[in-house]
């Protein structure tokens, strides 16, 4: 849970800005759109040799 003290005189406004500049932090967003659908290991293994091979590809192209 996240707690965000608000200071005597403090706009309401700022103190949400804070709230959500915390919240967007703390990765839960993010978490939950990874955790939606599950990816079996080989073919995240597999999408993590495509980019390699890109990656290497365009290294080569460049010297």
């Amino acid at each position: 849970m996240l707690i965000i003290p608000v200071k005597e005189g403090e706009n309401i406004e700022r103190a949400l800005k804070r709230y959500k500049k915390k919240y967007d932090r703390t990765g839960v967003v993010r978490e939950l759109r990874r955790r939606k659908e599950f990816t079996k290991p080989s073919v995240t293994s597999r999408q993590e040799r495509i980019k390699s091979a890109y990656k290497q590809r365009m290294q080569s192209a460049e010297i």
